[in-house]
């Protein structure tokens, strides 16, 4: 018996994918740049469950719009000394408004500095 996982075959007229070309490229990104490009993807998420976009109500989810919130702040908590405050201050204040946002939409508001990333902002007030 092997260990290997056989790798499955690409559909009919497709390339398999070139991992190792792959690896080399995300080997090739700065880490600021990845901190601030997983941060813009949670912070879009949030924003959908939020219902801030076009289709609104149709995906809005506060529980998973909380997890997302707080992901972030935790992200940029942690990574805070890490990136520049060029690129953390845009962040800050798109999570301030996420937050803000939360909080609106909440129809039982979380006490001040009990809602999602304000164990590490602290409390949001309008």
């Amino acid at each position: 018996m092997s260990d290997a996982t056989p790798t499955p075959e690409p559909p009919a007229g497709e390339q398999a994918p070139d991992f190792a070309a792959m690896t080399r490229d995300i080997a090739e990104v700065p880490a600021v740049e990845v901190i601030v490009t997983v941060a813009v993807n949670l912070m879009s998420a949030a924003a959908v469950k939020l219902g801030l976009t076009e289709d609104g109500d149709e995906h809005k989810d506060l529980d998973e719009a909380r997890k997302l919130v707080h992901a972030l702040a935790g992200l940029l908590d942690a990574g805070a000394t890490e990136i520049s405050s060029f690129h953390a201050a845009p962040l800050r204040d798109g999570l301030k408004s996420l937050q803000l946002a939360f909080r609106e939409a909440s129809i039982v508001p979380d006490e001040p500095g009990r809602g999602p990333g304000e164990k590490y902002t602290g409390p949001v007030h309008g």
